[in-house]
């Protein structure tokens, strides 16, 4: 029996998982978020010393802690030496085998594809292989995605995605267990994972890169790819230059008069609370980003990079969670923050309050039988903010495509009157309602899941259909 224990640190906003490998006393941390105190904490519930850390690859989705854990820890940092990095790092390469512990050895793979340079770790104890931490490689039923370089780089990079999980299935015995980082919601997965863990065994059966030949691979991969988070731009080169310590320390607190200000200027006022306390009463002009939700994803991938962006929240604790949740994708400090309720927020000025009515897919099938529904104006425009891959497996019949990350840069092409907005389960339409009443629209919130939509009666199309 193995002594090794592999911890998980998962952070589902993101959709990415890191590990801690230990033998009861030594430890190594694969790929860890930026708020390392979670690695720290859980260190320290174990008992282990932190004496390695392992960088899969320059990550293109969240900040690394690796720098800033290795530093506290004093632990060696492994990272590609063929990556060009500021700081220094133990660089490794392929063959590369490092001793943690009379238990622990990591053999280093070289398994390019989701980047050129990217490696995975292969964990092993006294009696061989024990599984392999695999990055953006090998995921659980698919790979990583391969054009987060660069569309014209994405073809070389799949074949060689092919080749790489082929590699690990090949050195890897199948009861070896497989430790992605992504896969669980991170756009920096070809599609998301098909189980919550894997071994190399059940990845021959499942996994398209082993099932596929290379040039069936490539073809299907890169037609399921869809658009990826701006924020991503960002992060490899500060992920390259190495990030410090976060700060997590309290946001400054903004009075009512202040928040007017930056609501009058155009700023990104952002409600934390969920999207049916927004819709009953909330600041106007402000956006609709519920920590019920991934907010980091979506709100770091519509705002203007380094717009300033104040928080609002029923308590401290909800600002408190969204300043770690925006650290981890490289938004340092809100501009400013506030608690309470909407009616502290404007100083008991009711003209400063809105509300957002709120429909389901009944009542849109029943609007557009000539019934609508008591409250609600009918509907003149239907904007669906569902991504494209979406749209395409299908769509109401008649409704407009605008996925919600290009809605701020397409305000002006929502056809005139009001707009009923869905999306796949009502926290992208809360969003997209909230920035479309800010720029002066009638809107309608379909809070609703998107599978209700046929059973209410509306007809479903797709591309493949209207072709």
């Amino acid at each position: 029996m193995s002594l090794i224990e592999v911890e998980v640190v998962e952070t589902s906003s993101l959709g990415d998982r890191s590990y801690l490998a230990h033998d009861g006393r030594v430890a190594l941390v694969v790929d860890p978020q930026r708020d390392i105190d979670r690695v720290l904490a859980l260190a320290g519930r174990l008992g282990v010393r932190i004496t390695h850390v392992a960088e899969t690859h320059l990550h293109n989705d969240y900040v690394s802690g690796g720098l800033a854990l290795a530093r506290v820890a004093g632990a060696t940092y492994l990272v590609a030496g063929i990556d060009t990095v500021g700081f220094e790092r133990l660089p490794v390469a392929d063959g590369d085998v490092i001793t943690v512990s009379d238990a622990i050895s990591v053999t280093v793979v070289a398994t390019p594809g989701h980047t050129f340079h990217h490696l995975s770790y292969v964990l092993h104890s006294p009696d061989g292989p024990v599984g392999a931490f695999t990055g953006g490689s090998l995921l659980y039923g698919t790979t990583g995605r391969t054009d987060l370089l660069g569309q014209q780089r994405a073809h070389t990079l799949a074949g060689r995605q092919h080749h790489s999980v082929r590699r690990l299935a090949e050195i890897l015995p199948d009861g070896a267990e497989v430790w992605p980082t992504h896969g669980f919601g991170s756009f920096c997965s070809a599609t998301q994972s098909d189980a919550d863990a894997s071994t190399i065994g059940r990845e021959r059966r499942v996994n398209p890169a082993l099932r596929l030949e290379a040039d069936d691979f490539v073809t299907e991969t890169l037609a399921g790819l869809d658009a990826y988070p701006a924020y991503y731009a960002h992060m490899g080169a500060r992920n390259a230059a190495g990030a410090d310590l976060l700060d997590l320390t309290p946001a400054r607190r903004a009075d009512p008069v202040e928040l007017a200000d930056r609501i009058t200027a155009g700023e990104w006022v952002v409600d934390l609370r969920t999207r049916k306390a927004f819709a009953h009463r909330h600041l106007a002009g402000t956006l609709s980003f519920g920590l019920d939700g991934p907010m980091s994803t979506w709100l770091g991938w519509m705002a203007p990079w380094d717009t300033p962006i104040t928080l609002l929240g029923d308590n401290e604790q909800q600002i408190a969670d969204a300043q770690r949740e925006l650290t981890r994708i490289g938004i340092e400090r809100p501009a400013a923050a506030a608690t309470g309720r909407p009616e502290d927020w404007a100083a008991g000025d009711d003209a400063r309050l809105a509300e957002l009515r709120t429909a389901t897919f009944e009542d849109l099938a029943s609007a557009r039988r000539g019934a609508v529904p008591h409250g609600l104006p009918a509907p003149e425009v239907l904007i669906d903010v569902r991504m494209t891959n979406e749209w395409r497996a299908g769509h109401i019949n008649g409704a407009v495509h605008i996925p919600l990350p290009e809605l701020p840069h397409r305000l002006a092409e929502v056809p005139t009157g009001t707009v009923w907005v869905h999306c796949g389960s009502g926290y992208r339409a809360a969003a997209a309602t909230s920035l479309l009443q800010r720029a002066g629209r009638a809107v309608v919130h379909l809070d609703d899941a998107y599978e209700k939509a046929a059973d209410a009666g509306l007809t479903i199309t797709s591309t493949e259909e209207n072709a």
